[in-house]
């Protein structure tokens, strides 16, 4: 299925995102420029066909008028010289308009130019009895349409054709569409070369991203330079493509870094436990106390790998926890990190805290409790002063009284797989601190360590202040929390 859908993604034509653009930027302006123009035309031919009719209808009704007031007959409407107005010079004034006067019966009396037609209404009304009496209705003339009207003159005496033909104003009707396809068609033509500048503008950056992100994706090069410009979404897209990749090659240094201090820490337990199985096979001829040394060596470093692994796997993984913050009173986590730290180590560890509540990850603080408490517990071996855990809001100490820590590898007690010199004949990774600072980091804050007056260490991490929260929480117990490995 997979390979089916990359074939069809292959034989589908690419389109650019600037020509999808300016062909939609055009399909809309189409559309609208269309639909203004047909919406236009059509009212204005409205409006041009309805001014005509209302000045037809008003000749028809003056017409009307002129039979109505007085008796006239047909001859009152022929045609007469230049010098001298009639009935009939009246109907033509305002309008170009074809005069047929028709007699008795419907007998054509003067033809008009051109020739109507005269039909059965027609002659029914030149033999109307009511003055005025007018039927309407559309002919076609010569090829020509027109309206036509004919109104009786009253009496029987005959009635007056008047005509007015369609032709000059669907003549102008038909320019006024040409005009309008022609202005629709060039606002088309300039839209589009509108739309394809300004998805030029638009689209440049994005295709110019792009071709970065598929560089980087084909040559896993994250230290390629992104084009970052403007404060618009696609600036803002730059810039945070860049950090992503800054946040890649930093994390790509740390993996290969750990890898590389964990192959180092992980050979030496390999080597001697290797070293131990070679001699398994002659076991039987050691002597009692070598045998016995063998074993508890190979249990030893057994117990050094396991404890290695496991906090490389927690340490990998610290940053992906799965754990929902939750609101503790930190000194409660102190209470249950120092319980198991006194079970472990025998030493007398005393609390003391202000009451502050925090919405942290309560296992991973208490992991990270538990590992500075480990940590000074196992500085501190001979020691018989009291361990310190002391909590000033949220800043977290941890104080010994141990031979403290040397000025030289102060920078340095956070690194993953550091261990000073004096610390390389005691059991550990070099991890325990480095987990500290990995929560403090995840919280929000920081890990730090010094010198005490009078001697000892003070270790300890801060928290997010933004974490601190008023309301008291229920107390954190050992069974409600992960316990430390």
């Amino acid at each position: 299925m997979d390979s089916t859908r990359h074939r069809f993604a292959i034989l589908r034509p690419r389109r650019s995102l600037g020509t999808v653009f300016a062909v939609s930027f055009a399909c809309v302006t189409a559309a609208t420029t269309l639909l203004g123009g047909f919406l236009s035309y059509n009212a204005a031919a409205r409006m041009v066909r309805v001014d005509q009719d209302d000045v037809f209808r008003g000749v028809v009704s003056d017409l009307h008028q002129q039979v109505a007031q007085h008796r006239l007959s047909p001859s009152d409407y022929f045609s007469v010289g230049p010098d001298r107005d009639s009935p009939r010079d009246d109907l033509s004034r305002r309008i170009r308009t074809d005069v047929q006067v028709l007699g008795r019966a419907g007998r054509i009396e003067e033809h008009g130019y051109p020739a109507l037609q005269v039909r059965a209404l027609d002659r029914a009304a030149a033999a109307h009895a009511k003055a005025g009496h007018t039927i309407y209705y559309k002919a076609q003339i010569q090829g020509e349409r027109y309206r036509v009207a004919t109104v009786a003159l009253g009496g029987g005496r005959g009635a007056v054709q008047v005509a007015q033909q369609y032709s000059d104003t669907e003549d102008l009707l038909r320019e006024l569409k040409a005009r309008t396809v022609e202005l629709s068609a060039i606002v088309i033509v300039v839209a589009g070369l509108a739309g394809w500048w300004l998805a030029r503008r638009i689209a440049g950056r994005l295709v110019r991203l792009t071709r970065v992100a598929e560089y980087v994706a084909r040559t896993g090069r994250l230290d390629t330079e992104v084009p970052v410009a403007g404060q618009d979404e696609v600036g803002r897209l730059g810039r945070a493509f860049d950090g992503m990749l800054g946040r890649l090659a930093a994390s790509e240094e740390i993996q290969r870094r750990l890898i590389q201090d964990a192959g180092h820490e992980l050979r030496t337990p390999l080597t001697s436990l290797q070293a131990n199985a070679a001699l398994l096979d002659r076991i039987d001829r050691l002597p009692p106390q070598a045998k016995a040394d063998l074993i508890a060596d190979m249990k030893s470093e057994t117990r050094e790998l396991v404890n290695l692994v496991n906090e490389l796997v927690e340490l990998a993984a610290g940053d992906r926890d799965a754990e929902r913050p939750t609101e503790v009173a930190l000194g409660a986590v102190a209470e249950d990190a120092a319980a198991l730290a006194r079970r472990r180590t025998g030493r007398e560890i005393l609390v003391a805290d202000d009451g502050t509540v925090v919405r942290v990850r309560a296992s991973a603080v208490q992991r990270a409790l538990s590992n500075l408490l480990e940590n000074a517990a196992k500085f501190d071996q001979d020691g018989t002063a009291p361990i310190e855990v002391a909590i000033t809001g949220t800043r977290v100490e941890v104080r010994d009284r141990g031979p403290g820590i040397a000025e030289a590898d102060l920078p340095r007690v956070f690194d993953r797989f550091y261990r000073a010199d004096s610390a390389r004949s005691l059991p550990g990774s070099g991890l325990g601190l480095a987990i500290v600072h990995a929560v403090a980091v995840t919280h929000g804050g920081n890990a730090f360590a010094g010198n005490r007056p009078g001697g000892g260490a003070v270790t300890g991490f801060t928290l997010d202040p933004a974490s601190r929260v008023e309301r008291p929480p229920a107390r954190l117990t050992a069974d409600s929390a992960t316990t430390p490995r």
